[in-house]
C-alpha cells in the first residue's frame, strides 16, 4: 500500500515507523529537513516545506497514495488534508475547519461555551489591545491569575504563564502589547484564568463519529530539571502500564474522556467531521480535568510513548479513520510503561544552538532496547547537524516504569554534541511530586 507521510519530526519519526510495521507499506515522505530515520525507511522523498500545497500536490499526483498520513499542524491550518480530500487521496488529519480547534484558540473556547461542554474556563478574546487591561483588571478583582495564549499556531511555545500571584497580572499586560507589536501567532489573543493543578494529556483515534481512547500520557514542558526553566515544546513524556496515571482516578479519565467525546460531537455539529488524531491537553483541578488546549494531531512527545505499544495494526487504524469505520475494528495497547526523553540544542528554546554536528550511535542505541526518534537533524553529506529545534529522543518501553526509564536513560550517552536533556522524567521522585500535589490540592495529605 502507498502512504503518503507528511512531516519530519520525531513524531513524523514514530508515526513512519508505525505505519512501516505493517510489511505492504510503501511510505513516501514529504518533509522540510532530511530526517535520517525517516529518509531511511521511505521509497522516495520530496524536500519541501509541509506547508507548500502546491509541493504536496505534486508529489501526491506523482506517486498516487493510497493513504495520507498528516503529522504536524501547520499543513492542517492551510487546507492539506481539504486539498488531498478533493483529490481522491484518503487523509488521516483533519479538514482545514475542524481543525481549527487547535488553530485557533478563540474557535476552541467558543465552541465549548456554545455547546456547554464541561471543563471550560473564564476567557476573553482580543484582536487588539483595546480592553485587555480592563479585562485582566476584572480577572484580578475576581482573585484570578491570568495565562496569555497567542490566539494562532505558535509551535507550543508562545503561552506565557506569569505567575503564580495576582501581581503578574500586570506582566500579561506587558506580554499582550508583545503579542500584538510583534504579530507572535497571527497577532491575537486569549486570556484565560491560570488553572492550578496537575497537567495530563490524552490523545483519541476520530473518525468523524467515533473516538476510540489511547493511554493518557504526561508530558513535561519545563526545560529544565525539577519542572525549572521556561516553557518549551516538551522535553519528555512517560505512560503506565495500568493505561492510567499515578495521581489520576478513574473518575478524572473518565470525565476527561467525556470532555472529548463531547468536543467531537461539537466539532461535526459547527463545521463538519474531524477526522484524525485528537490530542486534548489537561490540568487536573480540584473541580476534575479541565481543558488547556487541544491540537489536531498527535503530541510531540506522546506519539512516542503511544505508537510503540499500540498492538493494533496502525495501517489499519488509519484505514478505519479515514472511512469512518473505527467502531469495526478493535483497537488495543500492551500494557507497558513507556518513557521518553528528549534532547535538544544547548539554549533551548530561547536560544538554541544551530548547525552543530550531532553525533548518533544508532547501533549502540540498539542495544539498550531503546526506540531511537530522529527530530529537528538534517543530514548533510554524511554528517548530521542540529537545526535549533528538538534534536532526537530516546523511548524506554518495558513492563514498569523504572525499567523503561532505565532503558531511555541508559541510551542517552550515544548521543553526543551540544545539546542536553532532562534527567529526571520518569523518575519516582518526579513522578511522586505529581502525586503529592493532587493529594494537596484535594486536601488528602
Amino acid at each position: 500500500m502507498k502512504i503518503l507521510l507528511i512531516g519530519g519530526g520525531a513524531r513524523e519519526h514514530a508515526i513512519a515507523q508505525a505505519l512501516k510495521r505493517n510489511p505492504s507499506t510503501e511510505l513516501y515522505t514529504l518533509m522540510k529537513n532530511k530526517n535520517p530515520g525517516i529518509f531511511a525507511i521511505s521509497e522516495k522523498v520530496s524536500f519541501n516545506s509541509e506547508t507548500d500545497l502546491d509541493a504536496i500536490k505534486s508529489f501526491a499526483e506523482e506517486i498516487k497514495p493510497e493513504l495520507v498520513v498528516i503529522g504536524p499542524e501547520a499543513p492542517l491550518g492551510v487546507g492539506a488534508s481539504d486539498m488531498l480530500w478533493d483529490m481522491g487521496a484518503p487523509t488521516v488529519g483533519p479538514k482545514k475547519l475542524p481543525a481549527q480547534i487547535e488553530t485557533s484558540k478563540e474557535f476552541m473556547r467558543n465552541l465549548f461555551k456554545k455547546y456547554n461542554i464541561k471543563g471550560s474556563l473564564k476567557y476573553g478574546a482580543f484582536n487588539q489591545y483595546d480592553g485587555v487591561e480592563d479585562f485582566i483588571d476584572s480577572m484580578t478583582e475576581l482573585n484570578m491569575a491570568v495565562v496569555v495564549k497567542p490566539a494562532g499556531l505558535t509551535g507550543g511555545k508562545g503561552v506565557k504563564v506569569v505567575g503564580e500571584q495576582l501581581k503578574d497580572n500586570e506582566e500579561a499586560k506587558e506580554y499582550a502589547k508583545e503579542i500584538f507589536e510583534k504579530s507572535i501567532g497571527g497577532g491575537q489573543l486569549i486570556i484565560e484564568e491560570k488553572l492550578v493543578g496537575v497537567e495530563f494529556t490524552l490523545h483519541g483515534f476520530v473518525d468523524g463519529n467515533n473516538i476510540v481512547f489511547m493511554p493518557p500520557v504526561q508530558d513535561h514542558p519545563h526545560a529544565y530539571e525539577d519542572d525549572e526553566g521556561p516553557i518549551t515544546g516538551g522535553m519528555g513524556s512517560y505512560s503506565c502500564p495500568d493505561h492510567n496515571l499515578p495521581f489520576l482516578t478513574d473518575n478524572d479519565l473518565n470525565n476527561a474522556k467525556e470532555i472529548m467525546k463531547n468536543t467531537v460531537e461539537a466539532i461535526k455539529k459547527e463545521v463538519g467531521e474531524y477526522k484524525g488524531f485528537l490530542y486534548g491537553q489537561f490540568m487536573l483541578t480540584v473541580d476534575g480535568p479541565k481543558i488547556i488546549e487541544y491540537n489536531a494531531r498527535f503530541g510531540d512527545p506522546e506519539a512516542m510513548n503511544l505508537l510503540p505499544i499500540l498492538k493494533t495494526d496502525f495501517v489499519e487504524v488509519c484505514l478505519a479513520i479515514a472511512n469512518g469505520e473505527l467502531d469495526k475494528i478493535n483497537i488495543e495497547f500492551d500494557n507497558k510503561a513507556t518513557v521518553c526523553k528528549y534532547l535538544v540544542p544547548d539554549g533551548y528554546p530561547l536560544n538554541p544552538v544551530k548547525d552543530k554536528e550531532i553525533f548518533v550511535e544508532e547501533d549502540k542505541i540498539a542495544e539498550t532496547g531503546a526506540i531511537l526518534n530522529y527530530a529537528s537533524i538534517n543530514e548533510k553529506d554524511g554528517k548530521l547537524y542540529i537545526t535549533g529545534s528538538r534534536s532526537a529522543s530516546v523511548v524506554g518501553v518495558a513492563p514498569t516504569i523504572e525499567e523503561a526509564e532505565k532503558i531511555a536513560e541508559n541510551a542517552v550517552q550515544y548521543i553526543k554534541g551540544a545539546v542536553f536533556y532532562r534527567k529526571d522524567i520518569g523518575t519516582e521522585k518526579l513522578i511522586n511530586k505529581r502525586i503529592v500535589r493532587m493529594k494537596e490540592l484535594r486536601g488528602n495529605n
